[in-house]
């Protein structure tokens, strides 16, 4: 039987209890499908997947911005970052907000007719390179910052988690690269993705005696508590890799200015000397370069699917840092 995970066995959403039910609970009352396998993958470190859930929740669904606008960062953002299972789920989802003819020229390779929107998938593109963005303003409103910000840092890790740990497939068989497939699953979800988002209802499932700082860009929303729970999740895979490597990764990532990298993968630490270095700057630079070789090499019988899950976070994660620390600037008005 053929499975979307490729290097774990997370438990089946049916089978969950306590707080990981309560997630999924909200995840389909408010996203409006039931088991999503970007989530799903999470569930091995439940301490992960409640706050990505709430990152994405508070940013995309329930913070300030067109669903439209947002769906199209997010679309760039993907693009960028070369995850085809979500700009096929992005493109999916701007049909479920009523823009089918953008949805399929996007799903064509062309340019959106309107200018605005055109604007706002470039953003999300340009995104992926720190500090690419240049001086010029942002295509959206001071207001709707955190929801566009909070989008774009949520999916710079959530293209990395799906690219490393999941196939490419969306739905069986590639079905949704048939117009008539990514319509109709687009109308399924019309009524969840149009119906307005209570902000800040995901805060209650994330443990926040110390979320730690939110960021300035957040502007006091529920985006920065939720920005700031996943960090301190996120980054705590740090202690999976000795002090060396952890400077080695970080060092690699201050230096890194958003490019691909080659196909010889020159410059990345060996599998069989430093695997778990290795396997942390493929995540955040290449994670569609993960081999089954790299993952058997850093594989003991302790390194269990939680800890292989928050491997994978930590370094998605040093992504997601380096670009919101050379991104953030105020924001001038369009």
């Amino acid at each position: 039987m053929s499975t979307p995970f490729r290097y774990t066995r997370p438990l089946p959403p049916k089978a969950a209890t306590g707080h990981v039910a309560e997630v999924y609970e909200q995840m389909s009352r408010d996203f409006g499908i039931d088991e999503p396998v970007t989530f799903v993958v999470l569930s091995s470190a439940p301490e992960l997947l409640a706050p990505t859930w709430a990152l994405m929740r508070e940013s995309l669904i329930a913070g300030p911005g067109s669903r439209t606008g947002k769906e199209l960062a997010a679309l760039g953002v993907s693009l960028a970052n070369r995850c085809p299972f979500c700009v096929d789920a992005h493109t999916m989802l701007l049909h479920a907000t009523g823009d089918h003819s953008l949805a399929e020229r996007i799903a064509r390779g062309e340019r959106p007719e309107n200018e605005e929107h055109a604007r706002v998938l470039d953003w999300g593109r340009h995104t992926r390179v720190p500090g690419g963005l240049g001086a010029g303003p942002y295509p959206f409103p001071r207001e709707h910052a955190p929801g566009y910000l909070g989008t774009a840092f949520a999916f710079h890790f959530i293209n990395r988690i799906v690219s490393a740990l999941l196939t490419e497939n969306l739905l069986p068989g590639n079905a949704q690269r048939f117009r008539a497939v990514r319509s109709l699953a687009g109308r399924t979800l019309a009524r969840t993705v149009r119906r307005p988002a209570r902000p800040g209802a995901s805060l209650a499932l994330l443990d926040l005696p110390d979320p730690g700082e939110a960021p300035a860009w957040a502007d006091g929303t529920p985006v920065g508590l939720a920005y700031a729970a996943l960090l301190r999740e996120a980054m705590a895979g740090a202690r999976l890799l000795g002090a060396e490597e952890q400077d080695l990764v970080e060092e690699t990532l201050l230096d890194w200015d958003g490019s691909h990298p080659p196909l010889d993968l020159s410059g990345f630490p060996d599998r069989r000397e430093r695997p778990g270095a290795r396997l942390v700057l493929l995540a955040a630079l290449a994670p569609y370069r993960i081999t089954d070789e790299d993952v058997a090499a850093w594989r003991r019988p302790e390194h269990t699917d939680q800890l292989l899950v928050h491997l994978v976070a930590y370094g998605a994660f040093l992504a997601v840092d380096r670009v919101e620390s050379a991104l953030y600037r105020p924001i001038a008005r369009t």
